[in-house]
């Protein structure tokens, strides 16, 4: 993981334009997992469905301002942060985001909003983890020029690697031209079975399909994680105990050694 400068919390971004691969909950959880670690956390949601801002517990119809009124220069970062049960903080989402992504493409330096509105906080935070929405668009290349590093869910099921290749090769035009310092940390295999074979076979390929690092463990597939957002908080609240816990917290242990 790129170092943490003078200038204060790493970024990363948690990207795949692909849905249904667990990504909100990765952000979730490894928030989760960085506070227990003693890290201050901020969390920002960049998908106008506001499904990271629900599963914190923030009801997105009640949120006065969010990340949409700070990409649009309407209000600054530090007015909207709220803090959570989880011992993170949240930049919430609402469904006002879908519009921000038309006005921003007529705005020069659009890509570099967001890296411009972290600025105000980063120095209040060790770790800032973005959660993008689910395309590659320019909410995505936002989050991609402001962060250090992108960690990619992946299911390990072979349509999981629909999409990865096109999310690589948008990562390596933007390391070209918006963001020199950008690295991919590596994939996060996700909603993984080990009893199938199918599941250890794309596992065992991934790495070298892409060239890119395999984060371990992998995640397991269970009922607990959807369970976690109905009352607001990460699986490591709701079931401290479980597989899914504590593969997030060895997930974020192995990364917090690299900061």
């Amino acid at each position: 993981m790129p170092r943490t400068s003078t200038r204060g919390a790493t970024v990363l971004a948690v990207a795949n334009q692909k849905g249904g691969v667990a990504k909100t909950t990765s952000v979730a959880s490894l928030g989760a997992a960085f506070a227990e670690l003693g890290k201050r956390v901020l969390l920002v949601d960049l998908d106008a469905q506001a499904c990271l801002t629900f599963s914190l517990g923030v009801d997105p119809d009640a949120v006065e301002a969010s990340v949409h009124e700070v990409l649009l220069g309407q209000a600054t970062l530090g007015e909207v942060v709220l803090s959570c049960d989880d011992g993170v903080d949240l930049v919430p989402s609402t469904i006002d985001l879908a519009g921000a992504e038309a006005i921003l493409l007529a705005r020069p330096a659009r890509e570099f909003v967001l890296r411009e509105a972290l600025e105000e906080v980063r120095r209040d935070y060790d770790v800032i983890l973005l959660d993008c929405s689910p395309s590659l668009g320019v909410l995505t290349l936002n989050a991609l020029t402001a962060a250090a590093g992108v960690i990619i869910p992946m299911p390990a099921e072979m349509l999981g690697h629909r999409g990865v290749g096109q999310l690589l090769d948008t990562v390596r035009d933007v390391t070209r031209l918006l963001n020199t310092k950008l690295v991919v940390l590596g994939i996060l295999p996700t909603l993984y079975d080990g009893r199938s074979t199918h599941a250890r076979e794309v596992l065992a390929d991934v790495g070298e399909r892409y060239g890119v690092p395999v984060l371990a463990p992998p995640i397991p597939r269970t009922i607990r994680f959807a369970e976690a957002p109905a009352v607001g908080r990460s699986i490591l609240a709701t079931a401290r105990s479980s597989k899914g816990a504590a593969a997030y917290r060895e997930v974020a242990a192995a990364l917090v050694s690299r900061l």
